[in-house]
């Protein structure tokens, strides 16, 4: 216990203890006690051993403190960066859509957390030249794209700049790194014979809904497969769509994923419902009755509101259209593309038919103009030849 003794000063009594500073220098604190000397000695007694007792209680609680501080400083500094990005996951599950927290999982458990954790890599110790030496090495020995770096970049910029905002470093070191230029898109797809060959090919095939949707509406392979009898409106003779159905990969299974909205606010759009398809809804419409009446107990009932379905009444499976789909293209020996590539068939032919980008845009479902403009840039051809006679005309060489 602290040293002290009573001192007294004008007639009272102080309590004097023998503290020492920092450096170890003799720092006496003097404490009031309020007592007349006279008739109170006991009693300023008895406050110098409280107050010598206080001290010493004080004193265990800040030396407690301290070593918690330290505890946690040395605990802060052992944090793995790998560590790191797996609580920061966790943490996300509960702020993001599932599909976009899947995203998030399947780079970061089977790549990014791997390779940090390798090299043992605290997170205080991160530097932009750990990150940069990680982008490099998948570029080279893995030769994944520089897109596939750009998306690895997203979710450790992100991770890292929590990370900041809750203190644990003095800055996001993700903000020095050196981004890689994105890949140019240049998507496959059809001319308007080759289209024509495919809609004659795939009369009566099972991927018949799926291609018309696709080259002719632009529809994403999620916005065919979640097309519901609702959306479909024969009376304004319209087609709105606004549910998308999509598998994702979770942890070796495969979840489907229904949503009540499209990919984003633009991408619930109403077009028009022409003939031609009417007919083909008509048509299937017609096929799902027969098919109830003729299957019967056997006949599925939980999908009845969507309209792509087979003659059990399951909904048609989004690989199922890929795969078929490539396999009907190989069978009529027609030049292979890939299902989504449709979508681009559709956006070429809005443009070579004089379709302003700004059309294109709303009919596709793009959430901004950039989009738009970006994939499909290097089609605007009719522009470029009004250009050229713009200039025909004023230049001669």
């Amino acid at each position: 216990m602290i040293a002290g003794h009573l001192q007294e000063k004008k007639g009272l009594f102080y309590i004097v203890l023998n503290c020492r500073d920092e450096n170890g220098k003799r720092k006496p604190k003097w404490i009031p006690t309020g007592l007349p000397v006279k008739g109170n000695k006991k009693k300023a007694e008895g406050m110098l051993l409280e107050a010598r007792q206080n001290h010493e209680e004080q004193q265990k609680l800040e030396a407690k403190a301290q070593k918690e501080a330290e505890a946690s400083e040395s605990e802060k500094v052992q944090i793995l960066f790998a560590d790191f990005l797996i609580e920061w996951l966790e943490m996300m599950k509960h702020q993001v859509e599932f599909t976009t927290y899947v995203s998030y999982y399947n780079v970061i458990h089977n790549r990014i957390a791997p390779y940090f954790r390798e090299k043992g890599i605290a997170l205080e110790e991160l530097t932009a030249k750990h990150i940069q030496d990680f982008y490099q090495q998948e570029l080279s020995e893995r030769d994944v794209t520089t897109n596939t770096i750009i998306h690895y970049h997203a979710n450790i910029r992100k991770a890292l700049q929590y990370a900041f905002k809750i203190e644990l470093i003095p800055s996001n070191p993700a903000d020095k790194v050196e981004r890689p230029k994105k890949n140019a898109f240049v998507g496959s797809f059809y001319d308007s014979t080759e289209v024509n060959t495919l809609f004659a090919a795939v009369k009566g095939d099972p991927v018949e809904l799926a291609v018309i949707l696709g080259a002719f509406y632009g529809l994403r392979r999620s916005e065919v497969v979640g097309l519901k009898w609702q959306s479909i409106n024969f009376q304004s003779q319209t087609i709105t769509i606004q549910h998308t159905v999509i598998p994702v990969y979770f942890q070796g299974e495969q979840i489907i994923v229904e949503k009540d909205r499209a990919k984003n606010k633009a991408s619930h759009r109403t077009l028009p419902l022409v003939p031609a398809f009417k007919e083909l809804l008509l048509r299937m419409q017609e096929q799902q009755m027969q098919d109830r009446a003729l299957y019967k107990s056997s006949y599925c009932k939980k999908y009845a509101e969507y309209i792509y379905l087979d003659k059990l009444g399951q909904r048609i499976k989004a690989g199922f259209i890929s795969q078929h789909f490539s396999m009907l293209l190989e069978k009529h020996r027609l030049r292979h593309i890939r299902f989504h590539d449709l979508r681009h068939s559709c956006a070429s032919l809005l443009l070579a038919n004089g379709v302003s980008m700004k059309e294109i845009q709303e009919w596709l479902g793009h959430s901004n103009f950039s989009t738009t403009a970006n994939t499909y840039a290097h089609l605007e051809y009719k522009a470029k030849v009004s250009s050229a006679h713009a200039m025909s005309q004023c230049l001669q060489f």
